[in-house]
């Protein structure tokens, strides 16, 4: 049974090339809306708070400042309608998950870049 489920997500599930990113990197992530017959592509520009799961189960978590309201985004990396994503920035953190970033503000806020 476990086998079969492998084939089948190997399959259907369509490959996607995306960038190497991690925690603490800030990324633009470009996906397709439908609104009734018309298709329109938004983006989402924020940092990468976390990646979890693993092959076709796996998601990362978006954050980014509107105004004085944060906002998280949740994306499967096998979202059909993810067209691509940008690195903008490389963020030097040192955990695989920064949820402590939720609560700092102002300069506290701000993550150094990595070191290339």
């Amino acid at each position: 049974m476990a086998d079969l489920m492998k084939f089948v997500q190997s399959e259907l599930v369509a490959k996607k090339d995306f960038p190497v990113f991690a925690a603490g990197d800030t990324i633009t992530v470009y996906y397709e809306i439908r609104e009734g017959e018309k298709t329109r592509t938004q983006f989402f520009k924020g940092v990468v708070i976390q990646r979890r799961g693993s092959a076709n189960t796996e998601t990362f978590t978006i954050r980014k400042m509107s105004g004085a309201i944060g906002v998280e985004r949740i994306f499967p990396v096998n979202l059909p309608a993810l067209q691509k994503v940008e690195i903008n920035k490389k963020g030097a953190v040192r955990r695989a998950r920064i949820f402590y970033f939720r609560e700092l503000t102002g300069k506290k806020a701000k993550i150094k870049d990595k070191r290339r």
